[in-house]
């Protein structure tokens, strides 16, 4: 027992030894031990050892709290007598400290091998509060609803349902239609087109001469029940040979011996042929085709003049044919149009948009002053040039009061109101303020502006006024304060209070002072389109 113990003792500690004799070597580095936030640093593994050494790296590093961006493939280099194994791992941080790289394990040859661990310094990056500019987290951005998929879809759809009432059409309807001309034909004229059509078939099999016989007797047979008023397509051979006997008899159909005679041999030899098997000789379809059409031709001609009141139905008969044809007719023309409608409103729907076009239909507000021609006209001292939906008109104010222009007024699906104010002309001898005098004097300039706009719109009926600041530059490059914000005003023709958007543009200049007003209501999905086409072409004349 002894013995056991004391060889096991004696492995252990012979296995580093091993590897010490076999000159096996693990080492590890990295490309620096200082790094800032968000630094990529390069972590290499090195093994030494010969080239029948079997070198495993670990599948899943562990290098925690570092993150592994990146994975190389092993690199074999020949260095003399011995080979390098390296691989290399890229790693990064996102929390300052100092980090120890844990150690690493690499099989040789069955037997693990653990590298050392190593100090990586991670520094914070520095941020000068002062020399740069904070800003404030921006809200939410509200996203409006994208019907564009829905569009396409529906779009899509009409087209496929359109597409496939077509071939419905093509495929169930043509024919029914057809066929619906040939019986609207005069019985005659419908007879003979039926047998001119059965001159380009020929039979060749028993089962075609059947269908031919069938084709050809059913021709002579209708004609006959239809204009001799005979039962025939119910009737046998024999009975319908005897029917046209007592009718040649009564003087009621004056057909000639041989025109019967010619009916019995076509009529027998259709019955051979289908209900026997029989096959007519080679020529017989052709010439019995030309008996029937004989025996058409002559029951016409053997056919009495009608009656004054046989004329009469005929020709009332006709007209409701007329009538039907025409009512039929105006139907297929509506649904026509309906189609037409249909796949123009998609088409339209897909290339403006489904509110563009469901607002134009329905007579949305705003949509008709965007999409109106503009006017762009000049304005007050100092003079401006400006595009609006409509002509701004001026309005009447008080003597020596300011110049107001506005469209409309409040009620107004968009209201404009633009105001031009002189400055008081300095006095000889007053002394310039100075910097701070002058944002004080600034600030307070623009508290009364902000309290004139509150009271102005309290005085109109609005109620839940915010307000908001800030400065701007407008596309033509002129700096100004756009104060804005919401209200609830009481339009006409509304239950309650509606919820809008207003927008005060404020521009100083050393003739004097601009205001221009904006609003509309929130909800509208044209409001912000017009507000900035409007602000997008204000534009001061330099010179006249």
């Amino acid at each position: 027992m002894k013995e056991k113990i004391l060889l096991l003792w004696a492995c252990l500690f012979s296995t580093p030894l091993l590897f010490a004799q076999m000159g096996y070597d693990v080492q590890v580095a990295v490309d620096t031990t200082k790094m800032r936030i968000g630094e990529q640093i390069e972590y290499i593994l090195q093994v030494k050892a010969d080239s029948t050494a079997q070198i495993t790296f670990s599948e899943q590093p562990f290098f925690a709290p570092f993150e592994v961006l990146e994975e190389s493939p092993i690199d074999t280099i020949r260095a003399q007598s011995h080979y390098l194994f390296t691989k290399k791992y890229a790693l990064i941080q996102f929390d300052s400290g100092a980090y120890w790289l844990p150690p690493q394990k690499v099989m040789v040859n069955g037997f693990s091998k653990i590298s050392d661990s190593l100090l990586v310094q991670v520094a914070n990056v520095p941020v000068d509060t002062l020399k740069q500019k904070l800003f404030d987290i921006k809200p939410v951005a509200v996203v409006a609803e994208n019907f564009d998929a829905l569009t396409q879809s529906i779009v899509y759809a009409a087209l496929a349902v359109l597409l496939l009432v077509a071939l419905i059409y093509a495929f169930f309807f043509a024919k029914k239609r057809r066929e619906e001309r040939k019986r609207k034909l005069p019985p005659f004229e419908r007879a003979i087109e039926e047998l001119k059509a059965l001159e380009t078939v020929t039979p060749s099999l028993q089962e075609e001469y059947k269908q031919y016989y069938s084709r050809l007797t059913d021709v002579v047979r209708r004609y006959l029940e239809e204009e001799a008023k005979i039962s025939a397509l119910e009737s046998t051979t024999d009975e319908l040979l005897l029917k046209l006997e007592a009718l040649k008899q009564s003087g009621q159909l004056e057909l000639e011996r041989e025109t019967i005679k010619n009916l019995k041999t076509v009529l027998q030899i259709a019955d051979l042929v289908k209900f026997a098997r029989s096959t007519p000789e080679f020529g017989t379809t052709a010439k019995d085709r030309e008996l029937v059409e004989g025996v058409v031709i002559e029951t016409k001609e053997a056919l009495p003049e009608p009656t004054p009141e046989e004329i009469r139905q005929r020709e009332e008969y006709r007209l409701l044919l007329a009538k039907k044809r025409r009512k039929k007719q105006l139907q297929w023309g509506l649904a026509s149009v309906g189609i037409l409608m249909i796949l123009s409103l998609g088409i339209a729907i897909g290339i403006y948009g489904y509110y563009p076009v469901r607002d134009t239909l329905v007579g949305y507000p705003t949509i008709h002053l965007k999409n109106k021609e503009w006017v762009t006209s000049q304005y007050g001292t100092p003079p401006v040039k400006i595009s609006t939906p409509e002509v701004l008109r001026r309005v009447k104010t008080e003597k020596g009061g300011a110049l107001r222009f506005s469209s409309g007024n409040y009620d107004a699906p968009f209201y404009i109101d633009l105001v031009f104010s002189k400055k008081p002309p300095k006095q000889q001898g007053e002394e310039a303020p100075s910097k701070e005098d002058q944002q004080a004097q600034q600030k307070e300039k623009v508290q009364e502006l902000i309290n004139a706009i509150i009271n102005d719109f309290q005085s109109r009926g609005a109620v839940n006024i915010l307000i908001k600041e800030e400065e701007i530059t407008t596309l033509s490059g002129i700096p100004a304060l756009k104060i804005f914000g919401t209200l609830d005003y009481p339009k006409k023709g509304k239950s309650k209070r509606v919820r809008c958007n207003y927008t005060t543009h404020v521009f100083d200049f050393e003739q004097g002072g601009i205001n221009l007003t904006l609003l509309y209501e929130k909800e509208d999905r044209y409001g912000e389109s017009i507000e900035k086409r409007v602000m997008d072409s204000f534009e001061l004349i330099k010179e006249l």
